[in-house]
């Protein structure tokens, strides 16, 4: 039985197209809004937690099929014929898994700097941070943001993080995603699963010119797979390019959709 993933849905027009919106390692839904209030009124837009994320079960193993499929069990009930299908980072790779298991289901894809490549481990020390917050210590969110503060010196990553506190009936601080299960599975989500599938249909891969994440060296890695994909870089734009350069991403991926045939 496919994971039940959370969403939330914001409808346009019965005739506009569907848009899927998935976000990155240690988010939320909310973490695209800026890219669901863009385009709100021309689609129809879903937002989705990722498994271990927002208000989406915690699993006892991430995988990328398991997103695969509850991602697809979300595109059918939309009941729409196709999807377009936007991923940022980890979302990117679960977004590229779903249209290469599920390409019926997609119009076609957007991939947000990441690469369908198995990464160094690059947030061991956002874990080790994390996981040295003593909730039972926390009184007001800046008190956990001190204690981020010692492990994890840049402040807008903290803010990332920190978006996913939140108190529970009891008034206990808790994080929203499941940092245990992330941690023990942590080598599972920064691979790549071998596959010979391959995704033909649109296909746009958006850098951030300062990110290191979607490198020229992946390129054979993603035209393998993503035959013809065209490549997009946002200039001045770091790992998080949405929420540093909105307008920017915003109209590429707007000028992409729109030459994507009906």
């Amino acid at each position: 039985m496919p994971i039940s993933l959370n969403y939330e849905i914001t409808r346009s027009a019965p005739a506009h197209p569907w848009l899927i919106l998935i976000h990155g390692l240690f988010g939320n839904l909310d973490n695209l809004a800026v890219v669901r209030r863009h385009f709100q009124k021309s689609c129809n837009v879903v937002s989705i937690d990722l498994p271990d994320h927002g208000e989406s079960p915690h699993t006892q193993g991430f995988s990328f099929e398991a997103c695969a499929e509850g991602v697809a069990t979300i595109i059918e009930k939309t009941e729409a014929d196709q999807v377009y299908l936007l991923g940022h980072s980890l979302g990117g790779k679960a977004a590229m898994i779903t249209a290469l298991h599920y390409p019926a289901l997609i119009r076609a894809l957007v991939v947000a700097d990441i690469a369908p490549v198995t990464y160094p481990a690059q947030h061991n020390a956002i874990i080790r941070g994390l996981r040295a917050v003593d909730l039972s210590d926390v009184e007001k969110r800046s008190d956990a943001d001190k204690q981020l503060a010692q492990h994890i010196a840049e402040p807008g990553i903290r803010q990332f993080l920190l978006k996913s506190l939140y108190q529970d009936n009891d008034g206990h601080w808790q994080w929203r995603f499941n940092l245990e299960g992330i941690a023990a599975h942590y080598d599972t989500i920064r691979s790549w699963p071998e596959t010979d599938l391959e995704f033909s249909k649109d296909t746009l891969f958006i850098k951030g010119s300062r990110s290191d994440y979607l490198s020229s060296e992946y390129r054979s890695d993603v035209m393998r797979l993503f035959p013809t994909a065209k490549a997009r870089v946002i200039d001045g734009a770091g790992h998080w390019l949405h929420a540093e350069k909105p307008e920017a991403f915003n109209l590429a991926v707007e000028r992409f959709l729109s030459g994507v045939a009906p």
